[in-house]
């Protein structure tokens, strides 16, 4: 399987109350060929990691309505979209909604943390769609063990193919739900609901980076990385 075969082989994934940002619109925000759009960003991405020696994966849970639903790639909100290009010299992927950018949290925390990283992180998430509660799309929910297991030839053909150093389990649902699949991870805390801290402390003792400061009573990250 091929990047493009595996792109067509998550479009062909369908569950009840999951958006699959890689077949289907969103009526609300996406342009008619946004699914299109996104199919290529991911192509992009991963044929850039796969030629870059990527250094890890980070796996996060699902994807977010704000973030990977709109953008078709995990952990990354529309004001990071152009961060790829930094990480693996590839083409910035593109918008697939219209109005005002939409930026998210959790990616934003992310996207702080890989400037001081310097290495080419891989960015997925176990279950690799978006699930909603029922009647309500831009919501999240946790998707349920039978979506993750459909979904178990994808991540490990990701792995066999961007044969990283490590996997870094964002958050304990991901890493129980990457041990369930036997893939060992090294898990740090997922940096929502008050987990910034120990999150960005987290990454900093897995790169050996330098301890984390308090600057202008925000936390922020050395980008002095070692190697």
């Amino acid at each position: 399987m091929n990047t493009a075969q595996f792109v067509t082989a998550l479009t062909e994934l369908h569950f009840p109350n999951v958006f699959n940002p890689y077949s289907q619109t969103c009526p609300s925000h996406d342009v008619s060929d946004a699914p299109a759009i996104r199919r290529r960003n991911l192509e992009i991405v991963l044929d850039a990691a796969i030629a870059n020696d990527v250094d890890s994966i980070w796996v996060g849970r699902d994807l977010g309505y704000r973030g990977g639903r709109r953008t078709g790639l995990a952990l990354t909100d529309e004001a990071h979209l152009s961060s790829h290009g930094a990480i693996f010299g590839c083409q910035a992927p593109l918008r697939a909604t219209w109005g005002p950018a939409v930026s998210e949290r959790t990616a934003t925390v992310i996207w702080d943390t890989l400037t001081a990283v310097r290495r080419p992180v891989f960015l997925w998430n176990v279950f690799p769609l978006h699930p909603h509660e029922a009647g309500d799309p831009l919501s999240n929910r946790c998707h349920t063990r039978a979506e993750r297991q459909a979904c178990r030839e994808i991540m490990e053909w990701l792995l066999t193919m961007l044969s990283p150093r490590r996997v870094v389990a964002i958050g304990r649902d991901a890493q129980a739900a990457l041990s369930e699949m036997n893939i060992p991870s090294t898990g740090v805390r997922h940096p929502s609901y008050g987990g910034q801290i120990e999150f960005i402390s987290g990454i900093a003792d897995l790169y050996n980076l330098p301890r984390m400061k308090e600057r202008e009573g925000q936390l922020t990250m050395s980008f002095e990385a070692s190697s």
